[in-house]
């Protein structure tokens, strides 16, 4: 198999993945957001269910691949982002009630970020990393929050915010990767796809 002939094809269909991806000069050939159940299991750790969740989607995009024969050498690379205080899991927000519920209990505290990333080879290995990150938020006002939730940026995230925007502002202190907790920590991602023969520095020549 030639670099140029190398795919990857990106179990998701979050635009936050994808730029980051773009940022360290991968293009996916094709995204293939899965529809999978993401209820955490009973007592489910935020860890585990991060990490069981990017497997099941890059699992069933590899399946559906299958029967592609243009995709059969094809990378896939599924991702999942869990927020949680303890073990308490902060879901993705979709209506004000959540949001401002989210926001309250992150304000002032210390919470955790887990990003589960999946890579499925074209040989059917699968390889596997959890990353975790450490977000302390300042203390909000009602005025904040209220203000934050009107902007919309929180609809569809986990935790109910995305640090690449306003939400940036909230953070006071931040352990670990920085783009772990945008989506898709780019480091391990990295090392997993260029550990397995993908040539990442292939979309890095000018020109």
């Amino acid at each position: 198999m030639t670099i140029s002939k190398q795919k990857l094809v990106l179990a998701s269909g979050s635009p936050r993945r994808l730029e980051l991806l773009h940022q360290i000069g991968i293009e996916p050939a094709r995204l293939m957001p899965m529809d999978i159940d993401e209820t955490p299991a009973k007592l489910e750790h935020p860890r585990t269910l991060c990490r069981r969740l990017s497997q099941q989607k890059a699992e069933a995009a590899h399946a559906a691949l299958k029967s592609e024969q243009a995709w059969k050498d094809a990378y896939v690379l599924g991702s999942d982002t869990v927020v949680a205080v303890g073990r308490r899991i902060v879901g993705k927000a979709e209506y004000t009630e959540e949001a401002s519920a989210a926001l309250h209990l992150l304000s002032g505290r210390s919470h955790w970020v887990y990003t589960g990333i999946c890579l499925v080879t074209p040989g059917g290995k699968i390889r596997q990393k959890v990353v975790e990150t450490k977000v302390r938020f300042k203390r909000l006002s009602t005025r904040e929050i209220e203000a934050y939730i009107a902007s919309g940026q929180w609809r569809g995230k986990a935790g109910a915010y995305g640090i690449q925007g306003i939400a940036g502002s909230f953070v006071q202190k931040l352990t670990g990767s920085y783009t772990n907790v945008v989506g898709l920590p780019l480091y391990e991602t990295i090392s997993l796809l260029s550990g397995e023969g993908f040539e990442v520095t292939s979309g890095w020549r000018e020109g």
